[in-house]
């Protein structure tokens, strides 16, 4: 028997050992390699093919492929054939479902790992989606003031920065498409979360997908 070949991502090694060894219980996967950021992810993935990745929602890191939905895009128009499996404490569910958008296989919540595992392998291997018992059935995003009158507040160039943030640049990035100071770019984006009321970056991309403000 062939065993499907495994990545897996995680910016904290106690994680990694603990996904391979649930992982490796099943004497269908075989764990090939692990990944403390998204580019040494990437960098294995072109050392040779797999099956499945597993890979952590928040890898923060200086890498160009970024985290979060900006990695996942990213896997899935480069290895289209590799399944992605996401581990992640995130619960929000516009961002839950713009990963299986993407075509994520599944989504386990970390606190759920040991229970969920199994049957996500079991799923995976028999070519199904993975859907978990604990996704969430509505958005966690407060309401608060109504979203045109958030929107008024913000300034054109606000609006602007928000847009590639939420195509999945990077704040260097912007900074270098909009030719204007990282600090600069920063201090917008900070703005613009002021005024639409939220305190996190995955709140504020929460925010704008619940919301499709830039579809």
């Amino acid at each position: 028997m062939e065993k499907l070949k495994v990545i897996i991502a995680d910016d904290h090694p106690i994680v990694l050992f603990g996904v391979r060894e649930l992982v490796e219980r099943d004497p269908h996967f075989c764990v090939v390699g692990e990944a403390i950021s998204s580019s040494a992810l990437i960098a294995l993935l072109q050392q040779q093919p797999v099956d499945l990745v597993i890979t952590d929602y928040n890898m923060p890191d200086d890498s160009p492929y970024g985290d979060g939905l900006k990695l996942i895009d990213y896997l899935k128009r480069h290895y289209p054939t590799v399944q992605v499996l996401i581990l992640t404490m995130i619960s929000n569910s516009m961002i839950l479902e713009r990963l299986h958008e993407l075509g994520v296989v599944g989504v386990i919540q970390k606190n759920h790992l040991h229970t969920e595992i199994e049957r996500a392998l079991k799923a995976i291997r028999g070519k199904r989606p993975y859907l978990s018992p604990q996704a969430p059935k509505a958005s966690v995003v407060d309401s608060g003031l109504d979203t045109d009158q958030r929107l008024e507040k913000l300034s054109l160039k606000e609006r602007e920065v928000l847009r590639l943030f939420v195509a999945g640049k990077t704040v260097g990035d912007i900074a270098l498409s909009l030719s204007r100071s990282p600090k600069t770019i920063s201090a917008q984006k900070v703005s613009a979360m002021r005024k639409l009321e939220v305190d996190n970056d995955q709140a504020l991309l929460a925010y704008c997908l619940e919301r499709r403000l830039f579809n």
